[in-house]
C-alpha cells in the first residue's frame, strides 16, 4: 500500500535545525553537525540501512522552500538548491512556496517543481507523480509539522541524536496529539533510530 513517511533527524531537546540558519550555515548554529553525523563514514549496518531508506523506494518528495534555498522572497534564479548537479532525490522534488518558478531539471533523474497554492496541492501532485510508491516529507521540521497537523503523513521515522541544540526549527510545534505507535527501534553509539505509525481516528 502506498504512504506518505517522513525521515527526521533531531537532537534530544526536539530540533531539527539551530537557530539563524543561512548560507554560509544552512543547519543554524551550535553543534547541528552531530544531528547528521550518523550518515557518514564509519556507519554501522543500522546506520546504512536507515539512510538508505530515505531516498530507496521513493517516488515522490515534498519539501519546504527552507530547505531548498536560504531565500525568501523572489527567487535567485542562479540558486539550484544545496546538492549541486546531481541531488540525491532521483525522483520528482515538489517544494512548497509562495513564489511561483519553473521547473528546474537536474542531473540524475530529479526535477525541482516549485508549488505555490499549499500543502494539499503538493501532495496531490506528489501522489500522482509517485505513482504506486511512497511519498516522502523531507524536511523541514516546519513543512514536516504541517503535513502531521494535517492527518497526511503514515510512517514517522525519527533520527534521534544525543545532542541538546537549546533553540532552532522544533519537531510537532503547533501539532495536536498524535497517536504514535512504535515499529521498531535500534540504537547505534551516533543516534538511535525509531519509527512510529500513525494511527488514524
Amino acid at each position: 500500500m502506498r504512504q506518505v513517511v517522513c525521515d527526521l533527524s533531531v537532537s534530544l531537546d526536539g530540533f531539527t535545525s539551530g537557530p539563524n540558519q543561512s548560507l554560509e550555515k544552512p543547519f543554524g548554529e551550535g553543534p547541528v553537525d552531530r544531528l547528521v553525523a550518523w550518515m557518514f563514514e564509519p556507519r554501522t549496518p543500522e546506520d546504512s540501512e536507515a539512510g538508505d531508506g530515505m531516498s530507496t523506494g521513493i517516488g515522490a518528495f515534498i519539501m519546504g522552500r527552507n530547505m531548498f534555498s536560504p531565500g525568501r522572497g523572489d527567487w535567485d534564479l542562479g540558486w539550484r538548491g544545496w546538492w549541486g548537479k546531481e541531488p540525491p532525490y532521483h525522483a520528482p522534488v515538489f517544494v512548497l512556496t509562495h513564489h511561483e518558478r519553473d521547473p528546474l531539471v537536474m542531473e540524475g533523474g530529479t526535477t525541482f517543481f516549485f508549488v505555490t497554492d499549499g500543502i494539499e496541492a503538493a501532495m496531490k501532485r506528489a501522489r500522482e507523480a509517485a505513482g504506486d510508491r511512497p511519498v516522502a516529507i523531507a524536511g523541514g521540521a516546519t513543512t514536516v509539522n504541517e503535513y502531521l497537523a494535517a492527518g497526511l503523513i503514515d510512517e514517522l521515522r525519527i533520527h534521534r541524536a544525543p545532542v541538546v541544540l537549546g533553540a532552532g526549527e522544533r519537531l510537532f510545534a503547533g501539532v495536536p496529539d498524535l497517536a504514535l505507535e512504535p515499529v521498531s527501534t535500534r540504537t547505534t553509539p551516533l543516534v538511535t533510530h525509531t519509527i512510529y505509525r500513525i494511527q488514524r481516528s
